[in-house]
């Protein structure tokens, strides 16, 4: 992948079709007080996807000429990958977080969002991804991110960050989790750092 640099909203609307491809993709979370094994706390549920290629992304896609927005092409894109329950989701450009600019291997402007759910809202979400037409085809299902370390210093969150991810995903989710303080400063950047040494 070439180099990708962040932009505004403003920025990232200058790049115009056909020249330029736009895809919008969301991170969405809830707050979960659960604990795993009754002793870590979870603090949020944050969800990502497998991909058809076997790489972690967040839901959405590329927004297509006739869609009459950024938020409209999202909201098409939701309700195929995560059909029923997309009917939740009201996400719009207060939801906008920034965008990712790559020219190399396309020119492609990735817009990314934000959106709080409530874990009830999150968990009817889970449920019915399963009856989404793209369930099994360009999504294999959702997962959550796991957002502690364990006591070895690598399982959670630095095995997580291991991963293969589609294109800025990783940078976004990491971003998102810094900006939004889904976990603490300092758990985030030994997370990060331990998954550069293991990577």
């Amino acid at each position: 992948m070439g180099e990708v640099r962040a932009a505004s909203r403003g920025e990232a609307l200058r790049f115009k079709p056909p020249d330029w491809k736009h895809a919008c993709h969301v991170l969405l979370y809830a707050p979960c007080p659960g604990r795993l094994f009754g002793k870590i706390p979870l603090r949020y549920a944050v969800l990502m996807q497998m991909r058809f290629d076997g790489r972690l992304g967040f839901p959405g896609g590329f927004v297509d000429p006739q869609d009459a927005s950024l938020e409209e092409g999202l909201s098409r894109e939701l309700h195929e990958e995560l059909g029923p329950g997309a009917a939740l989701l009201q996400v719009t450009e207060n939801d906008y977080l920034n965008a990712y600019i790559s020219e190399r291997p396309q020119r492609v402007v990735a817009h990314f969002y934000v959106k709080q759910l409530s874990l009830e809202e999150l968990r009817t979400l889970e449920e019915r991804a399963v009856q989404a037409k793209d369930h099994g085809l360009e999504v294999m299902g959702l997962l959550r991110v796991p957002l502690y370390i364990l006591r070895d210093g690598v399982g959670g969150l630095p095995a997580f960050l291991s991963n293969t991810f589609i294109s800025s995903a990783r940078d976004q989710l990491i971003q998102a989790l810094d900006v939004f303080q889904l976990v603490p400063k300092e758990t985030l950047q030994k997370a990060v750092n331990v998954a550069q040494k293991t990577s």
